[in-house]
């Protein structure tokens, strides 16, 4: 027989909050068994999906985006249309996340470069900053730029 574990457990055992638990339970993304007093007992294959819904959300996927594209472990069949589909959506996530990490790496550069600047303050330092927020600011006026136009194009 299976051995199932108490919210209190998976609580202890994985660092979820109770509430949250309940909440994931009323959302209907992990969906313990109950016993007949109504407690929920949840399973290891729950263990395991609560384990992945943590990583995907420490890999910035949505509660939503978890919910509707990863129920496929409990399908039977996997429809290999609903794979590819999930596969264009990790793509896109992943273009999303570079374009994050490139991002950060922008204000990190822009960050050290400006404590230098003002740890010794020198006309050469000054302007490799002033430099820096130029290229900053024209690559946020370019990507506002492009959404605007994609806008416009779809009427």
């Amino acid at each position: 027989m299976e051995k199932l574990y108490s919210i209190q457990e998976v609580s202890r055992m994985l660092g979820i909050p109770k509430d949250t638990l309940r909440y994931y339970d009323r959302i209907g993304i992990v969906s313990p068994s109950r016993e007949d007093n109504r407690y929920r007992k949840y399973s290891k294959n729950d263990l395991i999906d609560l384990m992945n819904i943590q990583i995907m959300q420490y890999a910035d996927f949505s509660l939503d985006e978890i919910k509707g594209k990863f129920g496929f472990h409990r399908m039977e069949n996997i429809d290999p249309a609903y794979c590819q589909e999930v596969a264009a959506f990790l793509d896109d996530k992943n273009a999303q996340t570079r374009m994050k990490i490139a991002h950060l790496q922008k204000v990190s550069q822009l960050l050290d470069v400006a404590s230098e600047t003002l740890r010794d303050f020198n006309h050469v330092r000054d302007q490799r900053l002033a430099e820096i927020v130029r290229e900053i600011y024209q690559a946020i006026r370019k990507e506002e730029t492009k959404i605007f136009e994609e806008g416009c194009h779809e009427r």
